[in-house]
């Protein structure tokens, strides 16, 4: 009797599914001839356009609100590059972008622009000289949206060493840099920087112990200025380019005001018997962190200055500081913070990680030896000395953190912080000539002092 009941319980339920399928098949039936309309792609909109002009390379960099795909070549005779932009149709923005070429770019001469094919726009790039593209795309990261990126290097590219010595305005035949120059007039052939004979160490020159008593800093650069030795300090203005650093609440970003007082202290070091300047950046454009580490070890640098404006999110905070590379932790939460946000220069800047040279990215792995964070502490001490008898500092003691542009192995390194972006009141005196004139003097006091007080320092590497 179950059983029986059982089977015509299902066949009632069986019937009465049976006219829902017959409808649902007839639906997709009727669906099934309707005629079928393609989706069209809609094209990627247009945020921002820039250009970057700058000796060392040009970048353009189109922000869109989608990750869109680009192929690229390369004519010659004349010199061109032709760019094929994916998901993209022709807008007022482009438009702006041809407008923005300027007429002392090195490399672009004049850009056209013109819808190629349906959804795919071509760049056409007028060039100046011979170059070697690197066209990449950039995630999302701080305010940016998604970027195209195109930079423009020369195929030739000039080595750092070879532009100190042709800048520097002193001149000297025992500078081991000099004899460097010499080799690669010799060996043309070998002025990359990926080809660059190696740089021999310097002749160490006699200096006389300091005589007894104190010896004031004019006395002691008279004497290091009899010496044969020429002390290059490696200036280091932070961000530059697609990477403003830290804005204050006028408008001033931090790349500018760090710049304008890179320039300063480079114009007295250069006017010290000596010592020359040499700058990681002297223009408003982007360098990664390892090429500015790079960069300072190529000119055979005896100390390196990174300069920055710090940012806090109270915008009581204030103070001059100064901070040297950590081997083993920040000294601070505050440090440990600025350090990270330092470090995301890179992620904002926009770097292409398929290119990256792998012996050059080695550098920013290794990490740099006790004695070389000991002299850098003491770099930072007398720093932070001199800054207190111009502005007030923010802590009396040097700070430590992991900065990645303080890796360098070989040299004292050291990060400034001038005073801080985000306080109304130092923002408006980062903008002032007269007060970025005091931050060059003291860091160009504290270098001075540094080498009185060390003077086997600027005789060692």
């Amino acid at each position: 009797m179950a059983h029986r009941s059982k089977s015509s319980t299902d066949g009632t339920a069986s019937n009465v599914r049976a006219p829902k399928r017959r409808q649902l098949i007839s639906a997709v039936s009727t669906l099934l001839l309707l005629p079928v309309i393609p989706r069209v792609a809609m094209a990627a909109k247009l945020l921002a356009v820039r250009t970057w002009p700058a000796d060392e390379y040009t970048r353009v960099t189109l922000e869109l609100d989608s990750e869109l795909k680009a192929e690229h070549f390369t004519l010659e005779s004349p010199h061109r590059m032709v760019v094929d932009i994916q998901g993209l149709d022709m807008s007022p923005a482009l438009n702006d972008l041809v407008r923005k070429v300027r007429t002392d770019d090195p490399y672009i001469s004049s850009l056209r622009v013109a819808q190629n094919r349906p959804n795919i726009v071509r760049l056409v790039f007028d060039l100046k000289q011979a170059i070697a593209p690197q066209v990449f795309t950039l995630k999302p990261v701080g305010d940016y949206k998604f970027r195209l990126v195109l930079d423009l290097y020369p195929k030739a590219m000039q080595d750092p060493l070879t532009a100190l010595l042709k800048k520097s305005p002193q001149k000297n035949d025992d500078d081991p840099l000099a004899r460097v120059l010499e080799d690669i007039g010799r060996n043309p052939q070998g002025t990359g920087m990926a080809s660059m004979p190696v740089i021999p160490e310097r002749v160490v020159p006699t200096i006389a112990p300091p005589a007894s008593g104190i010896e004031s800093p004019d006395t002691a650069q008279q004497r290091l200025g009899r010496n044969k030795r020429v002390v290059t300090i490696a200036l280091d203005p932070g961000h530059g380019g697609e990477d403003p650093g830290a804005i204050g609440k006028g408008g001033t970003r931090e790349k500018d005001v760090v710049l304008a007082i890179a320039l300063k202290l480079k114009a007295r070091i250069d006017a010290t018997p000596g010592m020359r300047a040499y700058l990681t950046r002297d223009g408003d454009y982007f360098v990664p962190l390892h090429v500015r580490v790079e960069k300072a070890r190529r000119v055979k640098a005896d100390l390196f200055v990174s300069i920055h404006a710090d940012a806090f999110v109270r915008p009581t905070a204030g103070g001059s500081s100064v901070y040297v590379l950590s081997q083993s932790g920040a000294s601070s939460t505050a440090a440990r913070w600025l350090a990270d946000k330092e470090n995301a220069a890179d992620l904002i800047g926009g770097i292409n990680l398929n290119v990256q040279n792998k012996q050059v990215a080695q550098i920013m792995l290794d990490m740099s030896t006790s004695a070389q964070i000991k002299d850098s502490r003491l770099l930072a001490d007398t720093m932070l000395s001199q800054l207190k008898n111009v502005y007030r500092l923010h802590k009396p003691q040097t700070e430590q953190a992991a900065f990645a542009v303080l890796k360098a192995p070989d040299m004292p390194s050291i990060l400034v912080e001038t005073a801080f972006i985000s306080n109304p009141d130092e923002e408006r005196m980062l903008r002032s000539g007269t007060d970025q004139e005091k931050f060059a003097q003291a860091l160009h006091g504290g270098i001075r002092q540094f080498f009185k007080a060390n003077p086997h320092l600027a005789m060692a590497n």
